[in-house]
């Protein structure tokens, strides 16, 4: 049976299997990949990028630079390419055409049909997309790190990999958590996007969220769920380790803050471009695939710094027709602790904005420092206690990427052998 994703276009899985693929590989070119593409690979290949097959052609990222969209008329709001050396491309005499064999921790991954190959000016390219060409935002800084050229052609995954413990038990592609979602009867479900450990606010975020999108549904039967989707990309010190993030948030579950049968943790493989209102038009289109119907954006969604204004990433889907998109956003305020009420609460309703106070990410470090038990207002008693854990077992010591887990945590996923 067809499943539709974004675009109203099929979702293909390009997977094949390895014992197939092993004649076919025999003798193509070798091409060893960073993190950031074989977690790019993996999902194109799974179909999470839908409509989008492989790697963009230059007619397709001059759409989506120029006026975001593909050339096919898609929505479509960040560039996914392949970029390569003029070095390599020329030792290795690389010409459209070739298939190629893309290599990741020394194993065949995946080929890639070359379509194109071609040269983009990276200054307007980071202009177009992040609304400025400053190297200090963390996108630009990316896009200017590409290499000389770019290679536009469709991936086939030749060895899967394999997702490693804990994150084995979140990882779904689109078809299995469809099924998943379908398994559960919901109608409606909604996403939240998340880098962090859930504190009381990211809680009130989720189910003010999910009151919101359950609507005008009957309350006899819950039909309504939640999607925590957590982006699992490069790490940078100072971030949450990936562990503690999708541990803490199943464990919201787990001890009954949330109904067994409205939420599910998951994870997508992704690279932050921190590109504010384009980046929420892309989580909204990767969700869409994901089988969801409705995705909330807070405040300051996919920012950094001072680059956009905190609700930029809400307008923009007011320059998008209901046609275009086939998720309907929830824009949410901030959700704050009011002394004066005694509990935490919406920005939207409560009136005490002088007493307020906000759940910076300075103060909540410091709760988390300190390694003593906070109120429950803040943090629910058995989430805590996960991060402690969380930091022992898997972020030698800390819950926060430091050196010594960048050096030394247990990837993502490995590639198993495959003998040629």
């Amino acid at each position: 049976m067809k499943i539709i994703g974004h675009g109203g276009k099929e979702i293909v899985e390009r997977v094949m299997d390895p014992r197939q693929a092993v004649d076919k590989i025999r003798g193509l070119t070798r091409i060893p990949i960073r993190d950031q593409l074989a977690r790019e690979v993996v999902m194109l290949s799974y179909g999470f990028f839908t409509p989008l097959q492989g790697f963009m052609t230059k007619a397709d990222v001059d759409g989506v630079v120029a006026n975001m969209r593909l050339t096919d008329g898609t929505v479509w709001s960040i560039p996914i390419v392949f970029d390569l050396a003029n070095e390599e491309i020329d030792a290795k005499r690389i010409k459209q055409g070739d298939t190629l064999l893309l290599t990741y921790q020394d194993q065949p991954m995946a080929t890639l049909d070359v379509e194109e190959i071609f040269s983009y000016d990276l200054q307007k390219m980071a202009e177009k997309i992040y609304g400025t060409a400053e190297e200090k935002h963390p996108g630009c800084a990316r896009t200017y790190k590409y290499a000389d050229r770019f290679i536009g052609g469709k991936v086939t995954l030749v060895n899967p990999p394999k997702m490693s413990e804990p994150f084995d038990r979140f990882f779904f592609t689109p078809r299995q958590l469809r099924a998943k979602i379908a398994e559960k009867g919901w109608l409606r479900s909604v996403a939240h996007q998340t880098r962090n450990v859930p504190h009381s606010g990211h809680e009130w975020l989720m189910k003010g969220s999910w009151i919101a999108c359950h609507g005008d549904l009957p309350v006899e039967k819950i039909v309504t769920g939640i999607v925590v989707s957590a982006v699992m990309g490069e790490k940078r010190k100072g971030d949450y380790i990936d562990e503690a993030i999708v541990l803490t948030h199943d464990a919201l579950r787990t001890y009954g803050y949330f109904r067994e049968d409205v939420h599910i943790t998951s994870i997508v493989l992704w690279d932050m471009r921190y590109a504010g209102p384009k980046e929420a038009i892309f989580h909204a289109i990767l969700r869409t695939n994901l089988g969801l119907t409705h995705h909330m954006f807070g405040r300051d969604h996919a920012g950094v710094g001072t680059y956009y204004d905190p609700y930029d990433a809400h307008r923009i889907f007011d320059t998008i027709s209901e046609d275009d998109l086939r998720i309907k956003p929830i824009r949410v305020l901030a959700w704050w602790f009011c002394p004066v009420c005694g509990e935490v609460t919406y920005s939207g309703l409560c009136g005490h904005t002088k007493e307020r106070q906000n759940f910076s990410g300075t103060v909540v470090r410091s709760i988390i420092q300190d390694g003593v038990r906070p109120p429950r207002i803040i943090f629910r008693p058995e989430v805590f206690d996960l991060i402690m854990e969380t930091a022992e077992k898997y972020g030698f010591g800390s819950p926060y990427v430091g050196d010594e887990y960048l050096a030394k945590r247990n990837p993502l996923f490995t590639v198993p052998p495959l003998k040629l």
